[in-house]
């Protein structure tokens, strides 16, 4: 049941964002922070921990997990940093994710030789 919960959790989450993509005239941009925002903002009222649980990866994988990272980052370091763990605690929470990103996204890069659109 793993499986198919982290399926569906995550094929509505991609379907709302795809929604909005459609139906408003929000940029990509714009809801990709919204969905950081929300994963934020859910893991700071304490829902996004049992949700995450419910769902695994349909949870966690989605942008709505990297807020999640972030804010769990920000909590820790400023539970032991005090005031200056507002500023550090995401970063060092998120640095091996984004790290990957921009690493994996350059040999892709390397690979596929990339073109601007006109």
């Amino acid at each position: 049941m793993d499986y198919f919960h982290a399926f569906w959790v995550g094929g509505l989450i991609c379907a709302l964002v795809q929604i909005l993509m459609e139906k408003t005239k929000m940029m990509p941009g714009r809801i990709m922070v919204l969905l950081v925002c929300l994963g934020a903002f859910l893991s700071a009222i304490g829902i996004y921990e049992s949700f995450a649980e419910f769902a695994g990866a349909g949870a966690s994988v989605p942008l709505l997990g990297f807020g999640n990272v972030l804010m769990k980052g920000v909590k820790e370091a400023v539970d032991t940093e005090g005031f200056m763990g507002l500023f550090a605690g995401g970063l060092k929470a998120a640095a091996v994710g984004t790290s990957a990103a921009l690493i994996f996204g350059y040999l892709a890069s390397l690979i596929f030789n990339p073109k601007m659109k006109k």
